[in-house]
């Protein structure tokens, strides 16, 4: 589980970054990070307002991410599996939640 919490480790960083470029309103417009609606991506500063409304969100599923990290070193057996899979999991609605909210 050494493997799985460092992959979750290097997420919640990959996730936070891009959770404190968009609370920052630097985050620039691009293919891979942010919201990217088509209305989100209309200019840079529709992507900069949107990514700024969805950043609380991004920085919680980072957070969650960190947690199922620390979950799968602390806890064995199938309690690592289950808490490593809630976190993925939550992560992912967190997210998509946060994006939903900063694509209206």
């Amino acid at each position: 589980m050494v493997i799985v919490s460092v992959v979750l480790f290097v997420l919640a960083l990959v996730v936070g970054a891009v959770a404190v470029a968009s609370l920052l309103g630097r985050l620039p417009r691009n293919r891979f990070a942010g919201v990217r609606t088509a209305e989100a991506m209309r200019d840079d500063e529709t992507f900069i307002l949107a990514n700024r409304v969805a950043g609380p969100t991004t920085a919680a599923s980072a957070l969650v991410l960190a947690i199922g990290a620390v979950a799968a070193l602390a806890l064995s057996g199938i309690a690592a599996v289950v808490g490593v899979v809630v976190a993925l999991v939550a992560a992912l609605f967190i997210a998509a939640a946060g994006g939903s909210i900063g694509a209206r």
